[in-house]
């Protein structure tokens, strides 16, 4: 299967990257990256087999090896690929812990490899998380021993916590160190929050592999995807080495490898400000990002930036190919200042003003706007204070929540709602029938409940009601009446577990179908690939595939898809096609609409690693923009909410 992608072994050695002290591959999309390394896996298998001897691999868990375990499965089921010549060692496991618990990564396995293939699990070895503390020295000692009795690790599988834990070796970690009962970080259990409905779940303790048994394997595949992972990435690959970054020690071994996706590796130098290496290409994208990046770093507005400047900072070959300091300035100005509109859906003819860009023939006001929201509160997050403009402009806005998002109420907010309903019916003596023999079974079923047990099918009933209700009080703030709002409940989401299903046809189906209903002339849609769930970035897909589904049909050609942030990230300026300012007064109607999400306020039930509330991160992350724009001499605005501008042509994240 043909590699896509792939940054070629020339550039690893291309002189500009010597500063990259771990060799790193670099793919645009994820799933290549893990084709790479289940290949090269695949091959040594096969090396391995036809000499008649096993092949030992280390195995990572976590959602970021999931798609090399995928491609190993295919291979195996459609390519005859053979496990039974293998060998595995998993690098930690959570204690105390059952092997048949939902957290376990010992079902994590089975669940995305051994039980796909034929592997032998005689040959499978991953820490015991069952063991007493006092148990637990002298079986690692004897999972140190295996592994030397196995002839050693051929390839290690190791992803990256965002405190640059490799296995769960956490900040302090010494070089030599080996398979050990470790305490977890308080960063590494925020992480794991959602896995265990809670951090006040997670366990404490987990038993991992060291940092020298990792080194000891002949070769390491280190994975990393996503923008969360580009800060720790780059202090790994381009720091020095040091216990509080675990995967620095990598810059020791002979035979790592860094493979990444474009996200993850964005914070690398190569791709931060190639510039600064030597010769680069300057297409208008880097010219805007270089200029951008030059007037942050001298902190100067863009059009106070002169010759030196650039020259001091080893811009000189922009100067020498595109022309005086002053005209590369006015060119990322203007067009920073033409992305700044306070008419999303375009403006009617009795609001333009002398001056105003010509009117497209074709342009159609008001309009229909659809709104796609991954999660029941996405939309108002993310893009609260553009609804608001819209709707406030005049146009039919159309809000489409992609999945229930039932999973993440917590338990407590349903009893509230049941008492709700048992103080209804006594007040108003109301005979419930069967809904109350229903309430009654639910408050049973929660009642018995364990930490991260799937809830009852009644249970994740009214908890997705109780994320509708909370949707249609946040966008009447905004004055988007209820027959406005869709709710898909995409059947990839609804597992009624943190692990969904794939995207499927039926998810795509019932996105294409609502976009053939409504032929919207503008789809705006969540682009937060950074979201750590991995909602957003399904929805995403599904989504734009079904864009795509829909380019050859006539109303599409004056459709717009605009792409937001917010929840998890935000735009750059450089990337910014379309800016939306928002007022004070705005941005506080925006917090309102937030707040009407009651089950997500003050703590939500999977916060992902920013424990700040989701109103705080919005405004925060509105507010830099604002700022950012300002400080590059526009316009200064209370804040500003970023789209990308997405056309059918293009490639899927």
């Amino acid at each position: 299967m043909p590699l896509q992608n792939e940054a070629s072994l020339d550039q690893l050695s291309d002189p500009t990257m010597h500063h990259e002290k771990i060799p790193c591959h670099v793919f645009q999309h994820a799933d290549d990256a893990s084709i790479y390394v289940a290949h090269q896996i695949a091959e040594l298998i096969r090396q391995r087999s036809d000499a008649g001897q096993n092949c030992v691999l280390g195995l990572a868990t976590g959602s970021t090896p999931v798609s090399v375990y995928d491609e190993l499965v295919r291979l195996h089921q459609q390519e005859g690929l053979s496990f039974r010549n293998v060998v595995t060692f998993n690098l930690d496991e959570y204690s105390p812990m059952q092997p048949e618990a939902l957290q376990s990564y010992v079902r994590f396995m089975r669940e995305h490899l051994f039980d796909l293939v034929d592997i032998d699990m005689a040959n499978v070895h991953i820490p015991d998380g069952t063991l007493e503390e006092s148990e637990v020295a002298e079986s690692c000692r004897r999972y140190e021993q295996a592994i030397v009795d196995a002839g050693g690790i051929d390839i290690q599988i190791l992803g990256i916590g965002r405190t640059g834990h490799i296995g769960f070796n956490e900040p302090g970690s010494g070089r030599d160190s080996r398979t050990r009962l470790i305490t977890l970080d308080r960063v590494t259990r925020r992480d794991a929050a959602s896995d265990f409905f809670g951090e006040e779940h997670v366990p404490r303790k987990a038993i991992t592999m060291g940092v020298g048994t990792i080194l000891d394997a002949r070769q390491i595949y280190l994975l990393a995807f996503g923008e969360g992972k580009a800060s720790v990435v780059a202090q790994a690959v381009e720091g020095e080495v040091s216990k509080s970054v675990a995967a620095s020690f990598l810059q020791e071994h002979p035979n790592a490898k860094i493979v990444l996706g474009q996200a993850a590796a964005e914070k690398l130098t190569r791709f931060r400000c190639p510039w600064v290496l030597g010769p680069t290409d300057w297409d208008e994208p880097q010219i805007r990002k270089a200029v951008i990046w030059l007037a942050e770093h001298v902190n100067k507005p863009i059009l106070k930036l002169v010759a030196e400047d650039y020259n001091e900072e080893g811009m000189q070959d922009l100067l020498a190919q595109h022309g005086s300091a002053y005209d590369i300035n006015l060119s990322v100005f203007r067009y920073l200042q033409s992305t700044i509109t306070g008419w999303p859906g375009g403006k009617p003819e009795h609001a333009r003003l002398p001056g105003d860009p010509p009117q497209h023939p074709d342009d159609v006001f008001p309009k229909r706007i659809l709104v796609f929201s991954p999660h029941p509160d996405d939309d108002v997050i993310s893009m609260g204070g553009t609804l608001n403009r819209l709707a406030d402009q005049g146009h039919e806005v159309h809000v489409a929540y992609q999945t229930s998002g039932n999973i993440a109420v917590f338990d407590d907010d349903v009893i509230r709602f049941a008492d709700f309903i048992d103080d209804f019916k006594q007040a108003f003596e109301i005979p419930l029938g069967r809904a109350g023999e229903i309430i009654e079974e639910m408050q049973q079923s929660l009642k018995n409940k364990q930490p991260g047990q799937i809830d009852s099918e009644a249970v994740q009933l009214v908890k997705g009601a109780i994320r509708r209700g909370e949707a249609r009080a946040g966008t009447r703030t905004f004055g988007i009446p209820a027959n406005q709002l869709h709710f898909l409940d995409m059947p990839f989401y609804e597992t009624g577990r943190v692990r969904k299903k794939p995207l499927g046809e039926d998810d795509i189906a019932l996105t294409v179908e609502l976009l053939q209903k409504l032929r919207p002339h503008q789809v705006y849609a969540a682009g937060d690939l950074s979201d750590p769930h991995g909602t957003h970035r399904t929805c995403l897909s599904a989504v734009l595939q079904a864009c795509q589904r829909v380019d050859v049909e006539a109303w599409f050609s004056d459709c717009q898809v605009w792409l937001y942030r917010g929840a998890w990230q935000e735009w750059n300026p450089h990337q910014i096609d379309m800016a939306v300012p928002l007022s004070p007064e705005e941005l506080l109607r925006k917090r309102n609409a937030i707040f009407k999400h009651e089950s997500q306020k003050d703590r939500a039930l999977f916060p992902g690693p920013d424990i700040r509330e989701f109103w705080q991160r919005a405004e925060d992350r509105n507010r830099r923009t604002a700022q950012l724009y300002d400080a590059l001499g526009l316009a200064e605005y209370e804040a500003i909410e970023g789209f990308v501008r997405w056309n059918p042509g293009e490639e899927l994240p």
